[in-house]
């Protein structure tokens, strides 16, 4: 079966790639909407090491979609069935304490190996998730809510049962949702968001408190804490939480900064402290935020902080997507109908153009 796939070849440039499909044993889907992602991002804008560019690209992006499947040989999904797309592989399933995402020899689509931007996609059953009575611009993200949820079965198992007060480092798309599946788990903890941004903030109106950081006072204090901010803010809030986080509390580290943080390992010892990394999901964290998801409620919320740019239907507009969601506070969705006829005729306009 002939595919193509949109690659990033070098930052902001995306060329098609015609490939043979093989569709022996796995799943076929028509991508409908996808999501961009920070990660995304630094690739397009060429953020990312000089080296690390070299080794990756060329490759297909995005790592959030929903689609419907066209085909599958192995029974286990319906022609038209709509579904979310795994982008995880799965490292050494013989570790049976290791989670999927952390296992020796794994791999993650759209880093290192092409993602979701393509015509078809193939993937093995158990990377295949379906779902119904969701909103679909919702659905495309479903990827970015099971990493929350990653991080909450985590936190879950390892922090200790004083759960008074939980505080969210950050005030962008992963602390928006972290603290939504906080609330919704934790119904009677204190659930306080701190956050460097006054706009942002004022969406997180589902929570107990909202602080800005720098009005962070002497005697305030959490039992817990996640830290979403990621990039430069990443050693403001690990810091922050290491002075107000209360003594033998669990730090989830969960944004992602390209350089090194330095840490007061001081006051992490004479705490106590947990520090716990959690990145990226498995297939039950997306199983699990599909349920979460499935709360008409919490589909409300989640709609308010994605915004859907125009329909994608050639090169062109897939670069004004990475474009517009330069822009964006939240979440960026986008409908997808891209077809290689049109977008080999946008390229070769683009290239005359240059």
């Amino acid at each position: 079966m002939l595919n193509s796939v949109y690659q990033l070849i070098t930052p902001k440039t995306i060329s098609v790639k015609h490939e043979d499909v093989d569709t022996k044993d796995q799943v076929i889907i028509r991508p409908e909407y996808l999501a961009l992602c920070h990660a995304d991002q630094r690739y397009y804008q060429g953020k990312r090491d000089i080296k690390i560019l070299r080794k990756k690209l060329p490759m297909a992006l995005i790592h959030e979609a929903c689609g419907r499947v066209i085909h599958d040989p192995t029974g286990t999904f319906k022609v038209g069935q709509s579904v979310v797309m795994i982008p995880n592989i799965p490292g050494n399933r013989e570790e049976k304490v290791i989670y999927e995402n952390y296992g020796k020899g794994g791999g993650f689509l759209s880093s290192g190996h092409d993602g979701f931007m393509r015509e078809f996609v193939n993937l093995p059953a158990d990377r295949v998730v379906a779902f119904d009575d969701i909103d679909k611009r919702i659905a495309a993200i479903t990827e970015f809510i099971s990493v929350g949820m990653h991080a909450y079965l985590r936190f879950s198992l390892i922090s200790h049962e004083y759960k008074n007060s939980i505080g969210i480092w950050g005030d962008g798309s992963l602390a928006f949702i972290v603290s939504s599946i906080l609330k919704k788990k934790y119904p009677d903890t204190k659930i306080i968001v701190i956050g460097k941004n006054t706009s942002k903030l004022s969406q997180f109106s589902f929570v107990d408190e909202t602080i800005l950081a720098d009005d962070l006072e002497e005697g305030f204090n959490v039992d817990h804490a996640f830290e979403c901010a990621g990039g430069e803010g990443s050693f403001y809030a690990i810091d922050n939480i290491i002075k107000y986080i209360n003594p033998q509390g669990t730090v989830m580290l969960m944004g992602v900064s390209e350089n090194k943080v330095p840490i007061n390992t001081r006051d992490i010892l004479e705490k106590g402290l947990t520090f716990v990394g959690s990145s990226r999901s498995g297939r039950v964290d997306f199983e699990n935020a599909i349920k979460f998801m499935e709360d008409k409620s919490i589909q409300r919320r989640l709609k308010s902080i994605i915004y859907e740019t125009d329909e994608v239907k050639n090169i062109s507009d897939i670069h004004k997507a990475f474009s517009v969601d330069i822009d964006t506070d939240f979440k960026t969705c986008l409908l997808y109908n891209l077809r290689a006829h049109e977008t080999v005729l946008d390229l070769v306009c683009r290239l005359l153009l240059e």
